[in-house]
């Protein structure tokens, strides 16, 4: 379906047109209607599928026709990196349009919150907020929400993951409760279903490939002990010129400057990112690494949804994901809008119970390659319930006298 079958206002589709944008994808195509309709919808879509135009652009299409001088969209997010990549992308589609909005997020210095509180107040027709640091401003009590027409929640599962449940719940009351609510989230577990009970009307359903990583992902794993990851990836991609943008995901943050230490030396450039840097180091870290200048990124979870850079070309889970979901948006960074990409998955001997989950999940077999000769031994794949060792109780006759 094109996206001139739509009827959006002009001066959208130019930028659209502009943006090298022709052809809706799936989830575009469902939900634009169903939204420019003004239903309710809760979408299950998975990461790269497009649906942050699928939201974006009908809402752009309504404040286009009726611009007034209050906030009239509130998109909350989990994360500043995906507020600031969903800010992006509006002011990218409104390019010819007088819609402006606003991404309000933690960690910025004292110019960000005077941005932000003009914004609130008026200044920005689209807000774009991770719920903590919008409650500051709501508790300060200079925020009217009166106006607004549209809830959008991205990124749902994640921000209930995250323990948002009722932040989420406070910044609702302060929204009129007639408007147009629209959920979005990778997966639909059933606190999501709890939610959208409380908070959507009569909602359209939309789901898309759910849970599962799109068809350009060449998915395989390597068996090998903890100590030699690192040898492997260096190994790896020493002489694979062909991959010059890697993002390698580990679960900690404590893990990703030291797997940084352990892998410089080679003559390619890595830099790490993780919540302990400043959000300026942060961005800055993100625009080398997305304008090639920096070929190895070693981030955390944390940016798994949030980050938004075409053309990765291997993703490498360091360590396999505590939540199998978390798996399918750490390979969704690669493969992006009909494009390929390799994943591959590094598995010790703890950790093949919760590989072997993901594969349940996916509902596929992923490839299992043995550790090359040169980085020495593997452990043998045995996806066993862990169970730890306890001390058995002493049940006979005390010798004490």
């Amino acid at each position: 379906m094109k996206f001139t079958e739509f009827k959006l206002n002009d001066k959208l589709l130019e930028a659209i047109t502009y943006m090298g944008f022709d052809d809706a994808t799936p989830i575009q195509e469902m939900a634009i209607p169903e939204i420019i309709q003004e239903n309710d919808l809760i979408a299950c879509a998975q990461t790269g599928t497009g649906k942050t135009a699928a939201f974006i652009l009908p809402i752009l299409d309504k404040i286009s026709e009726s611009k007034g001088t209050s906030v009239n969209t509130l998109i909350i997010v989990p994360t500043r990196e995906l507020a600031l990549q969903i800010d992006q992308q509006i002011q990218g589609f409104s390019y010819f349009v007088p819609v402006s909005s606003c991404a309000v997020y933690g960690g910025g210095d004292g110019n960000d919150f005077e941005v932000e509180r003009k914004a609130l107040l008026g200044n920005a027709e689209i807000i774009v907020a991770t719920p903590g640091k919008l409650i500051s401003h709501l508790k300060m009590g200079y925020v009217k929400f009166d106006e607004i027409k549209h809830l959008i929640l991205d990124e749902a599962d994640k921000m209930l993951d995250m323990g948002f449940f009722e932040d989420i719940q406070k910044i609702i009351s302060f929204i009129p409760k007639e408007r147009q609510t629209l959920m979005f989230s990778a997966t639909m577990p059933p606190k999501i279903r709890t939610l959208a009970s409380q908070i959507l009307k009569n909602p359209k359903e939309i789901s898309i490939a759910l849970s599962k990583p799109a068809e350009g992902v060449l998915q395989a794993s390597y068996l090998v002990f903890e100590n030699k990851k690192t040898a492997l990836i260096k190994h790896l991609i020493a002489d694979k010129t062909e991959y010059d943008s890697i993002l390698i995901f580990t679960s900690t943050k404590s893990k990703v400057f030291e797997i940084v230490r352990g892998m410089r030396g080679k003559n390619y450039t890595i830099e790490g990112i993780s919540s302990d840097l400043e959000q300026q180091e942060r961005e800055e870290v993100l625009s080398r690494f997305r304008s090639k200048r920096t070929r190895v990124l070693i981030a955390t979870d944390v940016i798994s949804r949030g980050i938004d850079i075409k053309d990765i070309s291997l993703v490498i889970n360091y360590d396999v994901p505590g939540d199998a979901e978390d798996y399918v948006h750490r390979v969704g960074r690669t493969a992006r809008a009909k494009t390929t990409g390799v994943a591959l998955t590094l598995i010790n001997e703890d950790d093949m119970f919760k590989f072997k989950r993901i594969e349940e999940l996916i509902d596929r077999e992923i490839i299992k390659i043995p550790s090359p000769p040169e980085i020495g031994e593997s452990p043998v794949w045995n996806p066993k319930p862990i169970r730890k060792y306890k001390k058995p109780r002493y049940k006979g006759k005390s010798k004490r006298k």
